[in-house]
């Protein structure tokens, strides 16, 4: 039998766990899901938006089964990492119990592009832009090599 070393634990926190953090945590899995558990939460969760589910879907994301959490569900979770991705949850929860590490980078909030196709231009930069920034900071930060890009 063989002792298996734990996974880093990552935490994506956001305000409503609707949008940012449900993206950052598709990607995460997406491209560093062998090596890491990774969950998202928010200080005042609500849905997960469905334009979000939609852009990360193009990207070849499925992110559809999703729930919206809070982050009272998880304060008990001993994250190795916790990543704030806006600013709100930042000033919310600047100390999060258990975490090894907390470390932040805002990302705009794509949400108040409104609800139309008008708004997926904005989707889809924000979700660019998490992949391009979250996943190499969850990277760096936890010491792994740098993921190689999955399609």
């Amino acid at each position: 039998m063989t002792d298996q070393v734990p996974k880093p634990r990552v935490l994506v926190l956001c305000t409503g766990n609707s949008c940012r953090s449900q993206m950052g945590e598709g990607w995460l899995r997406h491209d560093l899901g062998e090596r890491i558990e990774v969950r998202s939460a928010g200080t005042h969760p609500t849905l997960v938006h469905p334009r979000a589910i939609e852009v990360m879907a193009e990207a070849g994301v499925d992110i559809s089964s999703h729930t919206s959490t809070s982050v009272e569900d998880v304060k008990a979770v001993p994250f190795d990492l916790v990543v704030t991705v806006c600013d709100s949850a930042r000033e919310t929860c600047p100390v999060f119990p258990g975490a090894r590490k907390v470390v932040h980078h805002a990302f705009e909030d794509p949400v108040y592009a409104g609800m139309g196709e008008d708004a997926l231009p904005a989707f889809r930069r924000v979700r660019d832009e998490i992949r391009a920034v979250l996943v190499p900071l969850v990277a760096r930060e936890l010491g792994l090599s740098a993921p190689g890009r999955r399609p």
